[in-house]
């Protein structure tokens, strides 16, 4: 970082939607990556969103901080290009801060509908969402609202400890069933969808590829980005990660973590595998401050919502 440097509070002074700009990581106006926090989308490729929504959980709540804090790690990344990519995805995407979805939390009932049309309400306008959560339950209303942008029959690639396929005769807002209904709706196309890091019993698959974790740790993360790379193909692709898909020990601050997870190393290096797949949508899910340790949840969800950035980057010309 430059001594020289006399930007302040980027969050909210910055000009430019594109480009890096250093100021100090321990202070200022917290946004993503200190991009500009505005509603105003002209120009936009990339809104970031905060849904901060967690009583869709089935174990310990406290994800809906989740947004609040990867915003506060981010600012350690906002400095420079990330270590090994060959290009700064501000550079090639004009990113911004929306700030937070609202919805009434008195009325759970509405919650995913408000969701769903908040979502559209900016794809409609052209950017990409990136979401930050929040429980998990929240993908479900964002790819309602993708799948009236795009159509349904997306392509899911899914990071998480849990299927989140479980049947259930009628349609709840629960974080472990989601999936189920968006592949019964059409919303996702299981054949082409890949689940990776999955570590809890469910029997029936319900036509996802899923690359369990420890088929991922026995034949490492090359194998692991073909096998993904084939059932994605070129289609419009969401991108979801739940922080419990890497292992307590990398992720502690979470609901309901799972020990055998992936490593920290082998997720982002997993999502750089795959730069050029078509990112449509993204979002990072479940984490929950209050049972972080040092902030490394956090921080992890930060970095991952980088390498989403980049994934959506690398399909635009350098």
């Amino acid at each position: 970082m430059s001594a020289e440097s006399t930007t302040v509070d980027g969050a909210i002074t910055k000009k430019e939607l594109r480009g890096t700009e250093t100021e100090p990581t321990y202070g200022g106006v917290l946004s993503f990556a200190r991009r500009r926090y505005t509603k105003d989308l002209d120009g936009v490729d990339v809104a970031v969103c905060g849904i901060p929504f967690d009583t869709a959980t089935t174990n310990r709540s406290g994800a809906r901080m989740g947004p609040r804090a990867i915003r506060a790690a981010s600012s350690i990344m906002a400095w420079e290009r990330p270590y090994g990519m060959p290009f700064d995805p501000f550079e090639r995407l004009a990113v911004i801060d929306y700030g937070d979805f609202y919805f009434d939390f008195g009325a759970p009932e509405g919650v995913p509908g408000q969701i769903e049309e908040a979502a559209f309400a900016v794809l409609d306008q052209g950017p990409s969402v990136l979401a930050l959560g929040g429980d998990h339950f929240l993908s479900y209303p964002l790819l309602r609202a993708h799948a009236r942008k795009f159509g349904k029959g997306l392509s899911l690639l899914h990071f998480d400890a849990h299927s989140d396929t479980w049947e259930e005769p009628e349609r709840r807002v629960d974080h472990g069933t989601m999936f189920y209904h968006a592949a019964k709706e059409g919303l996702v196309d299981p054949a082409r969808s890949v689940q990776i890091g999955i570590r809890t019993t469910n029997p029936k698959t319900h036509g996802f590829q899923i690359l369990d974790a420890p088929w991922v740790h026995a034949n490492g993360i090359d194998a692991a980005v073909d096998r993904a790379r084939e059932a994605l193909s070129d289609r419009p692709v969401y991108v979801t990660f739940d922080i419990d898909c890497l292992d307590p020990s990398y992720a502690p601050g979470t609901g309901t973590p799972v020990c055998g997870g992936l490593t920290s190393h082998q997720a982002m290096s997993l999502l750089r595998g795959l730069a050029g797949i078509n990112v449509v949508g993204m979002d990072v899910v479940e984490v929950a401050p209050a049972y972080d340790v040092g902030e490394i949840t956090a921080l992890a969800g930060a970095h991952l919502a980088m390498e989403m950035l980049y994934l959506r980057a690398a399909r635009e010309r350098g």
